[in-house]
């Protein structure tokens, strides 16, 4: 499982909705990129602090992407490569096999890409993200 959707192990792959969802597909195809927010539903537990990757050090849980979580929401940005029917074929996929989809919104550079940000304890894991994968971890 990769880390984020912009590791090199992030994958292709597809998001099937139900059918009675098809109209609210309509116009999504002109973005190239969109956000899928999901139930991690295999995260059972809730702790507080967890040693995230690309770090060995404890660190509180809201201040990490972790996907053991006390509300256990994902959301990836995924590249969306074409629609056909109910299936979306996208690229940089980082979601379990089966994951509950919850939403998708289309990503919007200018509301989702503030120009000033900072990092926080992720400033000494700059660029480290495409290489690292899952050592499972954050498996039960």
């Amino acid at each position: 499982m990769p880390v984020q959707p912009s590791s090199e192990s992030s994958a292709p792959g597809t998001v099937e909705l139900l059918p009675e969802y098809l109209q609210g597909l309509k116009d999504l195809d002109g973005f190239s990129h969109i956000l899928l927010i999901y139930h991690l539903h295999r995260s059972h537990r809730r702790p507080l602090t967890v040693v995230p990757f690309l770090d060995s050090e404890e660190r509180g849980v809201f201040a990490t992407r972790a996907p053991i979580r006390p509300n256990p929401i994902g959301i990836s940005v995924v590249k969306l490569r074409r629609i056909e029917n109910n299936i979306l074929f996208v690229d940089n996929l980082d979601i379990l096999d089966g994951t509950p989809l919850l939403d998708i919104k289309p990503y919007i550079p200018e509301f989702d890409s503030p120009p000033e940000v900072r990092l926080g304890w992720l400033e000494n894991a700059k660029g480290k993200v495409g290489t690292t994968r899952s050592d499972r971890r954050f498996q039960e």
